[in-house]
This record gives C-alpha cells, sequence and structure tokens, in this order.
C-alpha cells in the first residue's frame, strides 16, 4: 500500500486545493429562495453542492486527493462507499489515469452504482452495511498495492471539500448560519475548518438520521460512538464516528438535529418544491432541519446545504407519496 501522506486540515490548505478543484469544476450557485425565505421569517440561501458533474460535494476532495496522489506516483486506489464518495474517488481517479476499485454493500443505491461502473472503475458489492464493506477492502489492501482512501480519515479529501465553503463566504460574507449534513463527517468538518477559521461568530448546525446516528452520538458523549446504521439515506449511513472529522466539529456546531426516515423523506418533497431540484435524503435534509431549527434562525442569513442529487427513482416516489405535502412543516396543497 502506498504511504499515506500527512497534511494538516486547514484554511489555508483549502486555499491551495482551489488550483486543483478549479482545473475540473466551476463553482455551484448559491442561490436565494424566497419561499423558503417566508418559511423560515430568514434569509435563506442554497448552496448547490448537487449542480457537480458527479452530482455531489465529494467530487471536490476526490480531485484534490488525486491531484497530490498522482504527483506521489500512485496507480491505484481503493475505497468503501455507500455511493457518493465512492463516485468522486471513481470519477477524480480516472480523470487523473488512476485505477480506481470501489467497495460498497450490497443492495447499495443502483443510480449511484451504475455511475461508478460508468467511470471505469472496479465496483465490488459486499457487506450489508457500510462498515462490513470497509472489512472488505482492508482484506483488498493486503492482496493488492492499492492506496486505501478512507471516506473521513483523509485530509486532502476535507481540504478539498472547503473549496465549497470558500465560494459560500466569498458571494456571502455575512453569513450567520450554515446547516451541512453529516454521515462520515468530511463536509461538516471543511465548513468548520474553513468558515470558522475566516468569521467564528458563524453558526454551523449538523443533521443526520436517527436510524444513523453515530455522528450525533459521539458529539453529543464528547468521545467517539458507534450505532446502529439502518436509514434509507446513503449520505448518512454510517455506524461509527470518524476520528479526523470529529476532531474538529465535537466542539464546533451551534446545535446537532436528528431526522426520522419520513422527515428525510419529506425533505426531498419539500427541495423539489421549493427550489425545483432534485436531491437525495442527506441532501434534503437541510431543510427539514431549518424547520426544526425556525426560531433559531428567525432573521438570520442562512446557508442550506444541499450536499446531493443521486437519489433512486424508487426513494423520490417514496417522498412524494409519503409526503403529499401534508408534512406539519407546511400546507401548499
Amino acid at each position: 500500500m502506498t504511504k499515506k501522506m500527512e497534511y494538516p486540515i486547514s484554511l489555508a490548505e483549502a486555499i491551495k486545493a482551489k488550483k486543483s478543484v478549479y482545473a475540473h469544476l466551476v463553482p455551484t450557485p448559491l442561490t436565494r429562495y424566497e419561499g423558503l425565505s417566508k418559511l423560515l421569517s430568514a434569509n435563506v440561501y442554497v448552496k448547490h453542492e448537487n449542480h457537480n458533474p458527479t452530482g455531489t460535494f465529494k467530487i471536490r476532495g476526490g480531485i484534490n486527493l488525486m491531484r497530490h496522489l498522482k504527483d506521489d506516483g500512485t496507480e491505484g486506489v481503493v475505497t468503501f462507499s455507500t455511493g457518493n464518495h465512492g463516485l468522486s474517488v471513481a470519477a477524480s481517479a480516472s480523470w487523473y489515469g488512476i485505477n480506481a476499485t470501489i467497495v460498497v454493500p450490497e443492495n447499495s443505491n443502483e443510480s449511484k452504482n451504475r455511475k461508478i461502473r460508468d467511470t471505469g472503475a472496479e465496483l465490488i458489492e459486499a457487506g450489508k452495511t457500510f462498515d462490513e464493506a470497509s472489512k472488505v477492502v482492508e482484506k483488498i489492501v493486503k492482496e493488492r498495492n492499492l492506496y486505501y482512501i478512507h471516506p473521513a480519515n483523509e485530509p486532502h479529501l476535507i481540504n478539498g471539500v472547503g473549496t465549497g465553503f470558500l465560494e459560500i463566504i466569498e458571494k456571502l460574507p455575512d453569513i450567520d448560519a450554515l446547516i451541512v449534513p453529516i454521515g462520515a463527517g468530511s463536509e461538516a468538518a471543511a465548513a468548520i475548518s474553513v468558515l470558522k477559521s475566516l468569521n467564528p461568530s458563524i453558526k454551523i448546525y449538523a443533521v443526520q438520521a436517527e436510524n444513523s446516528p453515530a455522528a450525533y452520538l459521539s458529539w453529543k458523549a464528547g468521545v467517539i460512538t458507534t450505532a446502529d446504521n439502518t436509514t434509507f439515506a446513503g449520505g448518512f449511513a454510517t455506524g461509527v464516528g470518524y476520528e479526523s472529522p470529529f476532531e474538529i466539529y465535537k466542539d464546533n456546531l451551534e446545535d446537532f438535529i436528528l431526522l426520522t426516515e419520513e422527515e428525510i423523506y419529506q425533505g426531498i418533497a419539500l427541495a423539489g418544491y421549493y427550489t425545483q431540484n432534485l436531491v437525495e435524503g442527506a441532501g434534503g435534509s437541510t431543510i427539514a432541519a431549518a424547520i426544526k431549527l425556525k426560531e433559531k434562525l428567525k432573521g438570520e442569513k442562512v446557508v442550506l446545504q444541499f450536499s446531493g442529487c443521486n437519489a433512486t427513482p424508487r426513494e423520490i416516489e417514496k417522498a412524494y407519496s409519503l409526503s403529499s405535502f401534508k408534512t406539519g412543516y407546511v400546507q401548499v396543497l
């Protein structure tokens, strides 16, 4: 296995990552929505990371990491994922001529799996959960000479993701609050390392699935904790907190919201209604979390992170059939 590279997770490294990231991407929109602003009695903006080429924020980190690995002479990488991280690794590896092997749990999101295969990466379906898939990667690493990309404990990933939060503060320097989903935690860690460094008064709220609450329980306990992992929403589907992001978010979150499975589905539907955007469960969760935080957010400039859009057709259908916009949050019919 290629030797791991040690770099800090920092504002300075996120700024450095811009050169690599913008060789392949353009900044994503930061859009104010009047309907959401009225709903929440706040000035509400959405950061559309769902508009990235792979439909997720994670591609930023993948690009930054692959550029460093290419410079280091790495020829092959392996990782585990519920989909978006794996897609980011697969796509960015293909752009840099690096072979990628992606391990995903059995019965994973078929839309994400198809996109991973389309990059030319090797896709292996093994294990029933994200955490079981990680055990398969450990075996592959022992058998092949591959660089093991951890989905969270990898500074170049987090610093690459940080470029999206630089875009936010460049467009909205007087931002008051951000709501960000947490699965493995790279997005929250990047938000904190960039935004809190530039303005410590910015409030960062996290949201996670009640059915996969490892990051939330770790935050509450102040130590890394494991938990059941049964949510349908792949962006949340981790059963343990991860060290590198946890060390950053454990003392830097204003609050942490948990959502039921139905509330996550409602977030998907509400995103479609208010923004005309297709999002996946974690992507739409920030709207549902904002509604729960309405009193705290009143009158503020708030950014909701739409982290990804790779929902399956079944998830979209269920979101609208469950909601019909009789959500208890807002009556729109």
